[in-house]
């Protein structure tokens, strides 16, 4: 019997099951109830009280983790549907994003230079804004470690899931474009899905943030680190 498959089927069943009970407290209105952060300490109680290996339930979280990047390429529906409302604006929004994707680059790395932090710490955290198939593979091409990365950037997401709107508020911005456009940048996929709560707009906004911080972030984070280190 392929026990491959059957732990496999168990990764995407138990990730599937947590993340439906989480969803079902997020109705208690709870900033701190995230539906992501709520299934990842589920998922981790569960497999520390029964004795199960991270290895054999991640068969399943790697398939999982695969469809991420069909997911983000499927935010290019909201782009289509708002695209004529979105132009006007593209210039503008891609000089912001820009800016905020170089920036989140460079106070992360010039932050853990002032720690003193390790070098393979750097080079896992400094993509740490961007999706985490597109993280990944920036951090294997700078020299990290991609697993640090990953939980990196669910903390990121799932901080900006959570405090995001509410920093933005408090800062007196509320126009719904440039709050899409500021979970997109610094929160990603999870940031997104919050933008997506809020309305289509912020949602389109966010989703074409976060692919255009992907990119930005791909290209300058090896010059920012070869320049600092």
């Amino acid at each position: 019997m392929n026990f491959s498959f059957l732990w496999a089927i168990f990764g995407i069943g138990i990730t599937l099951v947590f993340y439906a009970l989480a969803g079902r407290i997020k109705r208690f209105k709870i900033a701190f109830l995230n539906p992501v952060l709520l299934a990842i300490v589920g998922i981790i109680v569960f497999l520390k009280i029964f004795d199960i290996p991270f290895e054999a339930y991640n068969k399943g979280g790697k398939i999982l983790t695969y469809f991420l990047g069909p997911a983000v390429v499927a935010l290019g529906a909201f782009f289509y549907e708002k695209y004529e409302e979105l132009r006007k604006d593209l210039r503008l929004l891609t000089i912001a994003v820009v800016i905020g994707g170089i920036c989140g680059v460079v106070s992360i790395v010039v932050f853990l230079l002032l720690l003193e932090m390790p070098m393979f710490l750097i080079q896992s955290l400094a993509s740490k804004s961007v999706t985490t198939p597109i993280a990944i593979e920036i951090t294997k091409n700078v020299g990290g470690i991609p697993d640090i990365t990953a939980g990196i950037v669910i903390a990121v997401g799932v901080f900006g899931n959570v405090f995001g709107l509410y920093f933005l508020n408090k800062m007196g911005i509320t126009n719904q474009r440039a709050i899409g456009a500021a979970l997109g940048t610094a929160a990603h996929g999870i940031g997104t899905a919050r933008a997506i709560e809020e309305g289509k707009i912020p949602g389109v906004y966010s989703g074409i943030a976060m692919c255009l911080n992907g990119i930005v972030t791909a290209i300058v984070t090896p010059v920012i680190l070869h320049l600092l280190l």
